[in-house]
């Protein structure tokens, strides 16, 4: 039986590549564009490579891919640029990485809320350009910050990554609140948490119900001067209605992991607001995360090949109700 091969487009660790050297072979792959192969290009690379296997993050597999005799679309990362539908049809398996490290999204959301609290970006960059003292206000007032400890923060999603949230806020001395309708602990509706919190953490899936749910009602309820983070997806706000709520002094600031299509214009109003605090999705982003994600998907791939049932197999995308 010929061996399948598989086209890896992200980098990958070299103990998982080598894992899944064991029953694949391995084509080469060229230079990546910097938000990935368009799906007429990694067509073109899998007809090229004559690959069975893909392992993609963020690359577009839609129909010009799935026309093609595919067995496994492996995803590190979402399946967003995945059509999960047309795969189901065409009988093509989508894998995806083990869930996102909770541990790690939760520390980035504490560092979000740290930055944005205490001015961290915006005074780093003023000592670097040597304008501390610039002015007659002082750095101690210009950059007055909020104590978190005795502050109630709000936190909408009470999965894996909302717990390890949770009881890293506790630790710091704030109240937690949360909202959740499939956890009986949460016992807050989105309008009561809302209102109630200094800081308001969205820890939900992508869902029909969920999209763009954080709108210009949401954002003109919470509380005045309140911090709004998101570590999970930027399809989950109206970005138009957030940056007039900030804009404006509604909010006090806001920290985000991630941008619809993984990519924010420098011209956004948003990258001229110095009360916001932007990563480039690095919920997940540890050496450790990559490496246990990248064995789990190599094991996925091997039990699929093997006919066997994989464990991190797309969909289900468990939905997210009632949260309105």
């Amino acid at each position: 039986m010929r061996r399948p091969r598989a086209l890896v487009l992200p980098t990958l660790p070299e103990t998982a590549l080598a894992s899944l050297g064991e029953f694949a072979d391995l084509a080469e792959v060229p230079a990546r564009p910097s938000l990935g192969f368009s799906d007429e290009q990694l067509a073109d690379l899998v007809i090229e490579t004559g690959a069975s296997v893909i392992v993609t993050e963020g690359d577009q597999v839609r129909v010009s891919v799935l026309s093609l005799p595919l067995d496994i679309v492996a995803c590190v990362g979402s399946s967003t640029n995945v059509d999960l539908a047309l795969a189901a049809e065409r009988g093509v398996a989508v894998l995806h990485a083990a869930d996102r490290d909770p541990d790690a999204v939760a520390e980035l959301a504490i560092a979000l809320l740290f930055a944005v609290s205490r001015h961290v970006v915006t005074a780093d960059r003023e000592v670097r350009r040597g304008r501390v003292y610039r002015g007659r206000i002082p750095p101690s007032e210009r950059h007055r910050g909020l104590r978190l400890s005795g502050r109630t923060i709000g936190i909408v999603g009470l999965g894996r990554v909302g717990r390890a949230l949770r009881w890293r806020a506790q630790g710091l001395g704030m109240n937690v609140i949360a909202c959740d309708p499939y956890t009986p602990e949460a016992l807050h509706t989105l309008p009561e948490l809302i209102a109630e919190a200094d800081v308001v953490s969205l820890h939900v899936p992508v869902t029909e119900e969920t999209r763009g749910f954080m709108g210009p009602a949401e954002f003109a309820a919470m509380r005045p001067g309140a911090i709004y983070l998101n570590t999970s997806r930027g399809a989950l706000h109206d970005l138009a209605a957030l940056v007039d709520a900030l804009r404006w002094g509604q909010l006090g600031g806001a920290g985000l992991d991630h941008f619809e299509g993984e990519w924010l214009d420098p011209a956004h109003p948003l990258t001229r607001l110095r009360n916001v605090v932007l990563t480039p999705h690095l919920g997940a982003a540890t050496g450790e995360s990559h490496v246990e994600h990248a064995h789990a998907l190599v094991a996925d791939i091997g039990r699929t090949l093997r006919g066997e049932r994989p464990a991190y197999l797309c969909p289900p995308v468990i939905p997210v109700a009632g949260l309105l």
